[in-house]
């Protein structure tokens, strides 16, 4: 029970922050309000804000229940996350948070909201790639290597590759 507190404190604090608290400073910063009137813009923008939020709070879910840990990188899991989001690509809470903030960014057409979307992703693809797989590497070994033969990075596969048998 104390994993899936830790779990929702971490995800409340990385929502607060990133998806709710610096979009609002940059909506602000660009002088743009809350639109006037709801068309297909922000139909849409509401529609891929919610589902990119639920999709980064079911990840944190995830990581509580089966890795037994958390997405931060303080408290990582305990044991590798492959079922759930993570079973249809390695980083689902990075794109989920990325789709929220560019549902956000065409809601109020944004263009400095899409761009800081943008930045984030950048700044978590090099995150992953600098530091979140080699050390989910060095701490999951050959566990690891399958689940990234059989799992897209960024998108889902059509059909996963074939395990080699050793």
């Amino acid at each position: 029970m104390f994993v899936l507190a830790r779990a929702v404190t971490y995800a409340a604090l990385f929502i607060a922050f990133v998806l709710v608290f610096l979009p609002a400073r940059i909506l602000a910063s660009s002088g743009i309000a809350g639109p006037t009137t709801i068309g297909i813009a922000q139909v849409l923008g509401g529609v891929l804000t919610v589902a990119g939020g639920a999709l980064a709070v079911a990840c944190a879910f995830t990581f509580a229940v089966i890795g037994r840990g958390t997405p931060a990188p303080f408290d990582p899991p305990r044991r590798l996350v492959d079922r759930g989001p993570y079973g249809w690509i390695r980083n689902p809470m990075y794109v989920g948070a990325t789709v929220a903030l560019l549902g956000a960014a065409i809601f109020y057409w944004s263009w400095a909201l899409g761009a800081f979307a943008l930045g984030f992703l950048a700044v978590t693809a090099a995150f992953v790639w600098l530091v979140e797989e080699p050390v989910l590497r060095r701490m999951f070994g050959a566990h690891y290597d399958a689940y990234c033969s059989r799992v897209g990075r960024w998108w889902p596969r059509r059909r996963p590759p074939a395990v080699p048998s050793n």
